[in-house]
């Protein structure tokens, strides 16, 4: 009998496929994106240093008054935060690693949100 993968697994696979030929670098960064059931996190990270160099999620202060945080309303406000604070360092371009998600819904909006904002993919 064949045993059915589930679609956490099939999104790891993904996101390893992925990160072979997607990193960060100094200069242009890495924007990470992870989603849970309850919350959504982006990061810009710099895969040579191994650092986290911008976070945003859905867990901070500035979110607290959102009934739902893991809707296309909340990654809309990560997205723009996490572009302010990218500016705010000086990064104006990055590398968008969706980490295996579908590029649809949050992700997407998320994406379209740092856009918006200035940061360039």
């Amino acid at each position: 009998m064949f045993k059915k993968t589930s679609k956490t697994a099939l999104r790891q696979l993904k996101h390893k496929r992925v990160r072979k030929k997607v990193s960060g670098t100094a200069q242009v960064p890495r924007l990470c994106v992870y989603k849970s059931i309850k919350h959504i996190y982006a990061q810009i990270i710099d895969d040579e240093k191994g650092q986290t160099l911008v976070a945003a999620s859905t867990l901070e202060k500035d979110f607290q008054e959102l009934k739902s945080k893991a809707n296309q309303e909340a990654a809309k406000l990560v997205g723009s935060a996490i572009a302010d604070k990218a500016q705010a360092q000086g990064i104006t371009q990055v590398v968008f690693d969706r980490n295996g998600y579908k590029y649809h819904g949050c992700v997407k909006t998320l994406a379209d949100a740092a856009r918006e904002r200035g940061l360039q993919f």
